[in-house]
């Protein structure tokens, strides 16, 4: 596959703070982009890998189409370059299981496509500046979420010669090394959700409110292999008490016994196209929310509400206040504060980060894992469509669950405590764990 050259950006953890950042920003983006599907040959750029996920060259265009709307449409006031793409890429009117059978461009025009947009973005950028910068941050933040998408379609295709760009190595796990079984206690009280009404976030997250949440118990650290491994051998899939009724039926119609990754004799995993030994230390990854709900009835427990979830990530109990992450206010530094944007195929072993503790004591909960939480999509009471409507309210209670943290393929600034995913219950495409609640 033809690749063109980059303008080589200056890699930034922070928000830009000025239209000259702004524009590195983006163009790290692309280049991370570009370096996901470098090995990736045309033929696997075209396929669909699975029903679950779009052909890979579709995201390329579906980024630049993004991009051309909202950069060199909406806030440039330009003509569309490719107008006539407008269905092809419109993600609401293209469910994933049909985006095979649509005429979306193939590699050289995607790419070709994507180079004309950017360089109209940065034409308009020239002329008009980026103004508040929140239509670029949104056209940023997009492309990043792509990227994480791309790179689930990638470990479905288990392409045995992808090559992942600048994988970092992990840490050894801690000693003693967590189960995540091991509780903490989180007060009763008053505490802040959501965003604040500054800077950006996605309209679910907000508006930011006040709620009470009771006094609480939540796992220390995410669900580890070595202890789900104990729940799968031990008849977790085969005991109906511990299931709900949607979660036993799928279970049954689709004879699932073990995590989306994991070999039948459940002693490996696929990790983006390598077979590689089971670390029972690392958080477990690809599980449903019906998989994480069974396990965590058959421990006594709980999935933790999206509200006990973000306290125990960002409240300060003694100062009473909301950090903005759980260690304060700067975005995750990779590989110190967490395990996000590292490429090390997948999640560090449970407990690895201590630097990124949450006020509480909790570790993990920004980056290795999504981690389901107990509740339906829904929004928040004061809930206002931004930028556009169809971002979140179509989903709004029609069964999607929620999902928070981030995961080890999410980009530092996509990976806030206030940031909310959402799937159908069934869907294990996801690098999705999870970490256990129980009432006090």
């Amino acid at each position: 596959m033809r690749r063109m050259d980059r303008p080589t950006a200056t890699t930034r953890t922070g928000p830009p703070t000025s239209d000259v950042e702004v524009l590195q920003a983006l163009n790290e983006a692309r280049e991370r982009t570009m370096a996901l599907v470098a090995s990736v040959s045309d033929e696997d750029l075209e396929r669909v890998h699975s029903t679950l996920m779009s052909p890979l060259v579709w995201d390329l265009g579906h980024i630049a189409a993004f991009e051309d709307l909202w950069l060199v449409h909406r806030f440039g006031k330009r003509p569309m370059l490719r107008p006539d793409m407008v269905d092809v890429y419109d993600a609401m009117e293209t469910p994933r299981a049909g985006r095979g059978d649509l005429p979306f461009l193939g590699p050289d025009a995607a790419l070709e496509y994507m180079d004309e947009v950017r360089a109209c973005a940065l034409e308009v950028a020239e002329d008009r500046g980026v103004g508040e910068g929140i239509l670029h941050e949104l056209v940023l933040r997009h492309e990043q979420q792509h990227n994480e998408t791309m790179l689930q379609t990638l470990q479905l295709a288990r392409l045995r010669d992808y090559e992942l760009p600048d994988g970092a190595s992990l840490p050894r796990a801690p000693d003693p090394a967590p189960t995540g079984l091991e509780m903490l206690e989180v007060p009763a009280g008053r505490c802040s959700i959501g965003a604040p009404a500054h800077g950006f976030a996605y309209d679910n997250e907000r508006p930011c409110h006040r709620t009470d949440v009771r006094r609480y118990l939540i796992g220390a650290t995410p669900i580890t292999n070595a202890t789900y491994l104990h729940f799968a051998e031990g008849g977790g899939y085969q005991r109906r008490e511990w299931w709900s009724d949607e979660g036993w039926a799928w279970k049954e119609e689709y004879d699932i016994t073990r995590p989306g990754a994991w070999t039948a004799d459940h002693t490996a995993e696929w990790r983006l196209g390598r077979l590689e030994p089971l670390d029972l230390h690392r958080p477990v990854v690809h599980i449903s929310w019906f998989e994480a709900d069974a396990f965590a009835r058959a421990h006594d427990a709980r999935l933790p509400t999206e509200a006990e979830w973000e306290k125990a990530a960002t409240w300060d109990q003694e100062r009473d206040l909301a950090h903005p992450y759980p260690w304060g206010n700067e975005l995750p530094i990779p590989g110190v504060h967490a395990n996000v944007d590292q490429l090390g195929r997948g999640p560090a072993p449970a407990g690895a980060y201590p630097a990124g503790a949450s006020p509480c004591g909790c570790m993990g909960m920004i980056g290795d894992v999504w981690e389901w939480t107990s509740g339906e999509f829904d929004g928040y009471d004061g809930f206002a469509p931004y930028p556009y409507r169809e971002y979140s309210e179509p989903f709004f209670r029609s069964g999607f669950r929620v999902l928070r943290g981030g995961s080890w393929a999410t980009r530092p600034r996509v990976a806030t405590p206030t940031f909310r995913n959402w799937d159908h219950p069934q869907r294990r495409q996801i690098f999705s764990g999870l970490r256990i609640a129980r009432d006090a």
